[in-house]
């Protein structure tokens, strides 16, 4: 028996208007994703990644074609909380600490302060940061800024997280541990959440995920889709695995056709 689709993307295209005209940034996009999949969008500046991911998330609207979410439109999902979002900046606020950052959706749902409470200090636990509840974002890393980002997240146990170019101000040392920690993170989540993510890196596309799809310039097409058969779960030794490379390699000539 066939799993039905989490994601159903349906020959979709995304127009802009601008003083010079029309930017045709997406172009006819196809594409299934299913439940508990670590989707990686890949490629060059300007390909249409980012407005994928946003068209999915209801933060756009496609100039033609469809997307489903759970069987029904991206706004329906976003109304019924389906989606966690975490940005490359972490977009915490100053003045709450870190606990009740990530308890802030929890407050916005109008969720009682007992199951915030729990619900905050079971995601630091998650992420790490347990010890950090009281702390302020300011005091902390970049990279636990981000992990506070995707504990808020996860917070609500949505079905789909989106995630764009979130290790993407981080340095090389900082984001490997972070992808690392992500899919040790996302691992034991406790829901079979799906994750679309956002990079313009290689071998962390290949690292993360169980299919990489590679996008061309703009106007963005799909222009290859590798499945990652690399086995779970995944550390310093996967990267140093010859399939590792190879997938690696072959991603980044799907990048070179494109």
């Amino acid at each position: 028996m066939t799993t039905a689709p989490i994601i159903a993307i349906d020959h979709v295209s995304k127009l802009y208007q601008s003083n010079g005209g029309t930017v045709n940034a997406l172009h006819d996009v196809s594409l299934s994703i299913a439940p508990g999949e670590f989707i990686s969008l890949i490629g060059p500046s300007g390909c249409g990644k980012s407005t994928l991911m946003r068209l999915i998330g209801d933060l756009e609207q496609p100039s033609s074609g469809a997307i489903q979410v759970k069987s029904k439109p991206p706004h329906r999902a976003r109304l019924d909380r389906d989606y966690g979002i975490v940005f490359q900046a972490p977009v915490l606020y100053d003045w709450r600490t870190v606990r009740k950052n990530v308890e802030l959706p929890l407050e916005v749902m109008g969720r009682g302060a007992p199951e915030r409470h729990e619900r905050a200090d079971a995601m630091l636990r998650l992420v790490g940061l347990h010890e950090f509840g009281d702390a302020y974002p300011w005091q902390l890393s970049g990279g636990m800024q981000q992990r506070v980002s995707i504990a808020r997240a996860l917070s609500f146990s949505p079905s789909i997280l989106l995630m764009d170019e979130p290790f993407g101000a981080l340095d090389e040392i900082t984001r490997e541990r972070m992808q690392a920690e992500l899919l040790l993170i996302w691992g034991g989540a406790d829901t079979d959440t799906t994750v679309i993510f956002v990079t313009h890196s290689i071998p962390e596309a290949v690292f993360l995920s169980d299919r990489v799809v590679v996008m061309s310039p703009r106007p963005g097409r799909i222009e290859n889709v590798v499945t990652i058969d690399l086995p779970r779960p995944r550390d310093i030794v996967t990267r140093e695995s010859p399939r590792f490379f190879e997938l690696v390699t072959e991603v980044r000539e799907s990048l070179r056709e494109s």
